[in-house]
């Protein structure tokens, strides 16, 4: 008889073969065994509505069907080449048709892999070194990313801090750092050092909007002091609107990079801007000075194509982002009206396709700023969602097209009882 391994005997296991007993992505102590739409169970059996969604990439929501059925006719004709795909062209055509400063693109396998990239393709095209990027921003695991991405220290701009073991103390002299919705830190920063290559930025930083102008102002000091603009549309490329963050913004950077619904729920991620940039990645165009060596054995794989492409056809039927808008305001409201009716302080950070809730009464405008009063309270407050169903990182939560009324309807009771946990503590 087939013995089945309880949640426990799962963890149990990854302890012994997996450093800290996890991938090093989220909470080791639930073990996710599958997911159907917008709900996820756990290996005991628990059910969660899901507003992790992956990390972000499942926006239509687990084993949508059209997905499916796109996956499954690739399968049998192959599922890697090291080589050119017309899966591959169609959804690099889709992109360009979609994100306004790509004419063309390069794939890669992650999203660190594109910021990686991105990094280096700045500094090909302009030939400088240094970086300029925001305290508290994410971009992937590269050596200059993990620079000031969560300091537990506070120290002077544009000082980098290292949050990393095993990075040489020279990478943090090619990186500037500065604070977020901070024009003015930037301008000075740019007035200072003439050797600039790139600023780079989430364009919602991890949940913290831009100021109104503040975009377009990076835009105008890149302009002026001839430095490239790169935004990291990992998250925001296809969420905050079909054309990213540079739609709803109306900013158009030299370079970005985008991924996790790029993919479709597969390992897929791009790296775009104008064919003059992108020229670097071509050694006939640029020589043997110019060219940046990218290669990637799963680069443009045509099961994550399809994929991709499919995902992308139903993000434009109309009406798609209205309804996604329509979820996350809903559930940003029920929070509101629960927290507030407790008396509770609080903020809501982010925008209606991926927020969250700080527990303070301060305005939210960078990595210093957007904290909670109280942690213990953010951590009663997500425990005490998870033990009524609902499945979230504790500090970002990512709304579906899968979302349904009655999950709605769920989740409210949910935030209901968390918000009396935290009253009663």
């Amino acid at each position: 008889m087939l013995k089945i391994n309880t949640q426990a005997e799962w963890i149990d296991r990854a302890n012994a073969v997996l450093p800290a007993g996890g991938f090093g992505n989220f909470d080791p102590g639930i073990i996710i065994a599958r997911g159907e739409g917008s709900h996820v169970w756990d290996e005991d059996g628990n059910e969660f509505i899901d507003y992790l969604i992956g990390s972000g990439p499942m926006l239509l929501g687990h084993g949508h069907p059209e997905v499916i059925e796109a996956v499954l006719e690739q399968l049998p004709k192959g599922m890697t080449f090291f080589a050119n795909n017309a899966k591959g062209i169609e959804l690099a055509e889709a992109i360009i048709d979609a994100v306004p400063c790509c004419e063309q693109i390069r794939f890669v396998a992650s999203g660190g892999e594109a910021d990686m990239y991105a990094i280096r393709l700045a500094r090909a095209f302009t030939g400088r070194d240094k970086i300029l990027k925001f305290e508290g921003g994410y971009h992937g695991m590269s050596a200059e990313a993990q620079m000031s991405l969560a300091p537990s220290r506070q120290v002077n701009f544009p000082q980098a801090v290292p949050d990393s073991a095993g990075i040489p103390e020279g990478v943090a002299e090619q990186m500037l750092i500065a604070p977020f919705n901070d024009l003015e830190a930037v301008s000075a920063l740019l007035d200072e050092h003439d050797d600039v290559a790139a600023i780079m930025v989430e364009p919602l930083q991890r949940i913290i909007p831009p100021l109104p102008g503040y975009l377009q102002g990076l835009r105008d000091l890149c302009d002026k002091h001839d430095v490239l603009l790169i935004f990291d549309e990992i998250v925001t490329g296809f969420r905050l609107a079909y054309g990213g963050a540079q739609e709803k913004y109306g900013v158009t950077p030299d370079i970005c990079t985008l991924g996790k619904i790029t993919g479709g729920g597969f390992p897929l991620a791009a790296l775009g801007a104008s064919a003059d940039i992108m020229k670097h990645f071509d050694k006939a165009q640029v020589g043997e000075e110019g060219w940046l060596m990218q290669l990637g054995t799963l680069s443009g794989n045509p099961v994550a194509s399809v994929a991709g492409l499919k995902t992308m056809e139903v993000l434009r039927r109309d009406g798609v982002y209205d309804q996604l808008r329509a979820t996350g305001a809903a559930l940003q409201q029920m929070q509101v009206d629960a927290l507030t009716k407790a008396g509770i302080p609080h903020q809501v950070c982010g925008d209606e396709t991926l927020f969250d809730i700080y527990f303070t009464d301060a305005a939210c405008r960078d990595y210093r700023s957007a904290k909670h009063d109280d942690p213990h309270r953010n951590t009663l407050y997500n425990d005490t969602l998870r033990a009524h169903g609902i499945f979230k990182s504790p500090g970002k939560l990512y709304p579906s097209f899968a979302v349904t009324e009655a999950d709605l309807e769920q989740t409210r009771a949910a935030v209901e009882k968390a918000v009396d946990a935290i009253s009663a503590a």
